[in-house]
């Protein structure tokens, strides 16, 4: 199954520039990986994008420019939830209710491809089945796709499916819009 949608920027955004950004979202589930792939359109010099490091587990990305996946089964309280760098690094936390982190350990780790040209950023995570929050019953997932953009002057913007009011909160569950049913 494949679904597709577009990320709108938080109330608060006041960049211009960064406003007028088309963020892109693609979710494929395929051969026991969902695939997630985040394309960004526009004026992205302005953006500080991350240097290359070595695939490897880091925590804070979302301090940078990172793209998110919230990940839980409709109707069930725990989720999980991944960053993806464009430097190659990656986080995965799971928590079993609203801000309640439990100790886990994602694997295998998560495969992240990035590539630039001078109007797009392209960000591609896979995530293997065995990572997802466990599904005996095999219900639909509902999925929050987010991206943290930093700017060059240090500026973040936050970027969802859908923001529930108030600051910009990608825990929250209203922002868990995107289903997806693996088959």
């Amino acid at each position: 199954m494949i679904s597709k949608s577009c990320l709108i920027h938080h109330p608060d955004t006041a960049d211009s520039a960064i406003k007028a950004l088309y963020i892109g979202v693609k979710a494929q589930y395929q051969n026991g990986n969902l695939t997630l792939r985040y394309e960004v359109q526009g004026n992205i010099d302005k953006l500080l994008i991350p240097g290359i490091q070595p695939p490897s587990e880091a925590d804070g990305l979302w301090q940078h420019t990172c793209f998110e996946a919230f990940i839980a089964v409709v109707e069930e309280a725990p989720y999980r939830e991944f960053n993806f760098s464009p430097s190659g690094q990656w986080a995965a936390y799971s928590f079993g209710d609203y801000r309640v982190q439990k100790k886990w350990q994602a694997s295998p780790a998560p495969a992240i491809h990035f590539a630039r040209s001078n109007h797009q950023l392209v960000l591609t995570a896979v995530i293997s089945e065995t990572n997802l929050p466990y599904n005996p019953h095999n219900q639909p997932y509902r999925l929050g796709l987010t991206a943290v953009l930093e700017t060059n002057a240090g500026e973040h913007s936050y970027w969802a499916l859908f923001h529930p009011s108030g600051k910009p909160d990608f825990h929250h569950r209203n922002g868990f819009t995107l289903s997806l049913k693996l088959t």
